[in-house]
């Protein structure tokens, strides 16, 4: 089969490798009928995550059809269509009891496109497929259900949930790109006062406002003070939402919060942030951080399917799924083409 592989940071290639077969009891194959591309297979690219090995097949989303399960496999079958989730979950671990899917500690968290080969190939081995695939539903098109694999369950659950947007609320996010709009998106769910996004390109500006954000701020253009300037009192947000994962999106978003504020970093980082104890020890602000656990799923789904999300604008560019490398630059130059997500399918 043909599959993206990754060899050392700026390295990547599109080729044959070996088809993936049930090893464990637990496991399903997928057959991938739909896969995309993130922000955080950029990073691995820019040598960001080092446990990722030379000759790993990317990607941790992905929606398919099942052709082979584990005879511990009891949940999906043979024929099922399938939303194959970024986290995998053993279910029986102190976290997973908990729900706590990212922090699996019986071999699950993230792992596809990470420690195992993962989805962007013609076929993937899922891990513990009872409690990391969800079967969905023929009203829902492969592309919609293709955001739920990772951006929606993160951006909700590490951004809104996390930063506790509540009625009311100002929510800034600093990033407008995939997982920037998708937190715009399940923020407003919280019927939020004022919603602000911070972008460096216009295209993603127009696609917050489409969104949904009330106020959009080019970020080449502005400080702290022209964010806080935007909000009621002008003292600052109630939630910033750091969609990025550069160290100075972070700080922004420690500046821009009011005091009794909170802020959720969302992005990936690769190099190290300053945190200003010395500003911010004096003024009740909140920082949480965390990997995605994907237990909103089930409740996103249902959302989607009763459309109560609008999910309709986030996926911009579409390629055959062995166009994998054409899909790779077009995402990775963003800010030149106004590309958000990338979907790639099979012909």
């Amino acid at each position: 089969m043909k599959a993206l592989t990754y060899h050392g940071p700026g390295r990547r290639t599109w080729g044959d490798v070996p088809e993936p077969t049930v090893r464990d009891p637990e496991d399903a194959v997928v057959r991938v009928d739909a896969v995309t591309i993130c922000g955080t297979d950029l990073h691995i690219f820019k040598g960001d995550v080092p446990e990722v090995a030379d000759g790993r097949i990317l990607g941790h989303e992905a929606v398919g059809t099942v052709v082979e399960t584990g005879r511990g496999v009891r949940t999906v079958a043979v024929g099922d269509r399938v939303l194959v989730s970024c986290i995998s979950a053993c279910g029986r671990c102190g976290y997973c009891r908990r729900a706590v899917y990212g922090q699996c500690t019986g071999g699950g968290g993230w792992i596809l496109g990470h420690l195992v080969d993962g989805t962007q190939a013609e076929y993937v081995r899922t891990p513990f497929a009872d409690h990391s695939l969800h079967r969905l539903p023929d009203g829902v098109t492969d592309e919609s259900a293709l955001l739920l694999a990772d951006i929606l369950p993160t951006s909700y659950e590490v951004g809104v949930r996390n930063g506790r947007v509540e009625p009311g609320d100002t929510v800034v996010v600093v990033g407008a790109g995939p997982i920037g709009l998708a937190a715009i998106t399940t923020a407003r769910l919280y019927s939020p006062a004022r919603l602000i996004a911070l972008d460096l390109a216009t295209s993603r500006l127009d696609a917050a406002r489409r969104a949904g954000a009330d106020a959009t701020v080019d970020a080449a253009k502005a400080d702290d003070r022209t964010v806080r300037a935007l909000t009621p009192d002008g003292l600052g947000a109630d939630v910033a939402i750091e969609a990025v994962g550069v160290p100075e999106t972070f700080e922004l978003c420690t500046r821009v919060v009011r005091p009794g504020g909170r802020v959720a970093n969302v992005g990936v980082h690769g190099k190290p942030a300053t945190l200003h104890l010395e500003d911010l020890w004096i003024r009740n602000v909140t920082i949480t951080t965390g990997l995605v656990d994907t237990s909103s799923t089930p409740l996103l789904l249902d959302m989607l399917v009763g459309g109560r999300l609008d999910v309709g604008e986030l996926v911009t560019h579409r390629f055959a799924l062995d166009e994998m490398q054409d899909a790779y630059d077009v995402f990775a130059e963003a800010g030149q083409n106004g590309a958000l997500k990338v979907a790639l399918f099979r012909t």
